[in-house]
């Protein structure tokens, strides 16, 4: 295999990995639409949204902790799928069984409507798509980066790659679940239909991956990757290599048990505290991912068997992680407030077309498939002259083209009558502002989280990167809530005023913008902490 290309491997991973992107943003194109169709208002259904995607990103802690240290990537991949298979056969009996929107047709509820049984299936396929993107998500992005050796320098290349197949199933999903599957409070029965269509592509996914798995997904040297920790040879490999005296000493320190105690009792101690005068099933959700995004962290870095170096590019990973909070509860808005906005105040007319809502979660995946080459190119082109900018400058542009984005809409909302719709061309903007904004950041991210973890923690510290979006879609969620909404009276968040649209987007822009500033001034500190890593 020439240098300068990439393996079959990441190609099947690509495939892999765009079925089962198909099957989330398929659902995730219609749950908000369905939620308030049939079941809540939209500050509910945002903050369920909010819960379910912050879950969502939470279980992959505890599939790549299984994965590190007993079923390895492959098992974990497919065991993941099929879950996640069933949680889209659910979601589809749910809509199969409700009856009719709970809604009248003036707004006000209707007693007589009991949707109970569907409002069952409903979270049981929640919890199933929850528990199954744990097993799949941490363990296919640590195998892209074990295709690699340690310091090959496609590595980013590889992942910008590789997200471009998350892309091309995110692009095409809504298009085919929403055109199947966008119904309305007073037509639901096409909501079924687009989540059959998700549950069809999460069984491909399983399928193309079990077939091809054992021919591709090895090393330059020929050595399996994603095995039992028992079976692989590449991890074994990897410890050879760091076997030396240090090493040896290292590996013979011995954590106390206090320490898994402190922490245990840490994290119920945050959570009794963020729960403190909680009023509703989600706030308890938010306070368990925000106690346990502080406390696995505190638990993984003061393990005794890393070594000074290690725990140094790990703290790179947490500190990165944070700014990666602020990027996603802003980038995020996509599933809930910029979808509500999409359906009440944008001129979705083309000419004779109307642009579904529906179809703007495909501009993002669009412009990811259509860029996404380019930048690995880029990426390539700087690296092979030394001048590619380490990877917390790339994450600082990021987070920069993500308030730029927000700024793009709160002038175009900017004195905004309720009623009044902005034309549809300024939401494009903000997408492809926004997804150019992720194109430096969240590939970069997964490549970082390979760089710099130890083989040993590499799918558990990909789940605690991953912990970071589950945090951030919680506080998204939040944020969304404080969409204005005709008739109510104007929200505040800390002591400011959220009264307006503008107001509302211009909330995100400010957010962003600081937090790049920030990470822009603390990369020199970053790229000494990496330790040689780039």
């Amino acid at each position: 295999m020439a240098n300068s290309g990439h393996p079959k491997g990441l190609y099947l991973l690509f495939v892999t990995e765009m079925a089962e992107r198909f099957s989330y943003y398929g659902m995730r194109a219609l749950f908000v639409l369905y939620l308030v169709a049939a079941f809540f208002d939209s500050s509910m259904s945002s903050q369920i949204y909010g819960s379910y995607t912050g879950l969502v990103y939470l279980t992959p802690l505890l599939g790549g902790w299984i994965s590190d240290r007993y079923w390895g990537n492959r098992r974990s991949i497919v065991v993941g799928g099929l879950t996640m298979a069933l949680g889209q056969f659910f979601m589809f009996l749910s809509a199969c069984f409700v009856h009719q929107s709970i809604f009248s047709a003036n707004g006000a509820i209707d007693p007589g409507v009991d949707n109970s049984l569907s409002l069952v299936f409903l979270f049981l396929g929640l919890g199933c798509l929850i528990m199954g993107n744990g097993f799949f998500k941490p363990n296919i992005s640590t195998m892209v980066g074990d295709l690699y050796t340690p310091t090959d320098k496609r590595k980013d290349a590889a992942f910008t790659i590789f997200y471009m197949g998350i892309n091309v199933g995110a692009f095409i999903a809504p298009f085919v679940c929403g055109t199947l599957g966008e119904g309305s409070w007073n037509d639901l029965s096409p909501f079924k239909w687009g989540f059959l269509a998700a549950c069809i592509a999460m069984i491909l996914s399983v399928v193309v991956f079990v077939a091809l798995k054992d021919k591709y997904l090895v090393t330059p040297e020929g050595l399996g990757i994603g095995l039992p920790p028992a079976k692989s040879e590449l991890l074994h490999q990897k410890e050879a290599v760091e076997d030396n005296d240090a090493e040896a000493e290292r590996r013979a320190r011995k954590n106390s048990p206090f320490r898994l105690w402190g922490c245990i009792t840490g994290a119920v101690a945050l959570f009794c505290l963020f729960a403190w005068n909680t009023e509703s099933f989600n706030d308890y959700i938010s306070a368990a991912i925000y106690a346990l995004s502080i406390a696995l962290p505190v638990f993984i870095i003061t393990d005794r068997t890393l070594t000074g170096v290690e725990k140094s590019r790990i703290g790179v990973i947490y500190i990165i992680a944070v700014f990666v909070i602020f990027f996603w509860s802003a980038f995020e808005q996509a599933g809930s407030s910029l979808t509500i906005f999409a359906d009440k105040q944008v001129d979705r007319m083309l000419g004779s077309l109307e642009f579904k809502t529906t179809w703007f979660q495909s501009i993002n995946p669009i412009v990811v498939v259509s860029f996404a080459p380019i930048m690995a190119s880029l990426w390539s082109f700087l690296g092979k002259r030394n001048l590619e900018p380490a990877s917390p400058v790339k994450q600082a542009i990021g987070l920069s083209l993500l308030s730029i984005g927000y700024f793009v809409i709160a002038f175009a909302t900017k004195g905004l009558e309720p009623g009044v719709k902005v034309s549809m061309f300024w939401l494009l903007a903000l997408y492809f502002i926004h997804t150019l904004g992720e194109l430096s950041l969240s590939p970069i991210g997964l490549s970082m989280v390979n760089k710099l973890s130890p083989a040993h923690l590499a799918s558990l510290l990909m789940g605690v990167w991953f912990m970071s979006n589950a945090a951030s879609n919680i506080l998204a969620g939040n944020l969304a809530t404080l969409l204005p909404v005709e008739g109510q009276p104007a929200k505040s968040f800390l002591g400011f005023e959220i009264g307006t649209l503008d107001q509302f987007f211009m909330l995100f822009a400010v957010m962003a913008g600081v937090a790049a500033i920030l990470l822009f001034c603390l990369c020199p500190l970053l790229k000494k902490m990496m330790k040689g890593i780039e």
